[in-house]
């Protein structure tokens, strides 16, 4: 059975995330470590970085917490998925949560933020939304 590597990666922040672990880490690749960028730079998780190993390299990302432990990542889903791909045009980006959260969107020019589409107003598929 394949599986999607990307909503892999997903359900390992959010299960960590879920139980209040300090990191989550997962196999590396450069798309994970794109959306490790974003999520980093949109302050929902602390840092991230590759660990070399022997048969594979890991990714690790340390989760994020507030003052009294409550949790800044609140949920992740994936989109568009291997069986049904989901593409946003530039005039109809999608918003979450009326904009207080982030849409991860594939572009031509890499992976951004549905912000940052839309300011260079350029569209793609739409990978995943981060609340």
């Amino acid at each position: 059975m394949l599986t999607d590597p990307i909503a892999d990666m997903l359900t390992r922040i959010r299960n960590a995330n879920k139980a209040m672990h300090d990191r989550a880490v997962m196999p590396t690749s450069r798309m994970k470590e794109e959306i490790a960028r974003i999520l980093k730079d949109e302050g929902y998780i602390r840092d991230y970085r590759v660990e070399q190993g022997e048969s594979y390299d890991s990714l690790v990302i340390e989760l994020k917490f507030g003052r009294n432990r409550e949790r800044i990542l609140t949920d992740l889903k994936r989109i568009s998925r291997p069986g049904r791909r989901v593409y946003a045009r530039k005039d109809r980006l999608p918003r979450v949560l009326g904009g207080m959260g982030t849409a991860i969107l594939s572009t031509s020019t890499g992976l951004v933020t549905a912000r940052t589409a839309e300011q260079e107003g350029i569209g793609g598929e739409v990978i995943a939304f981060i609340w």
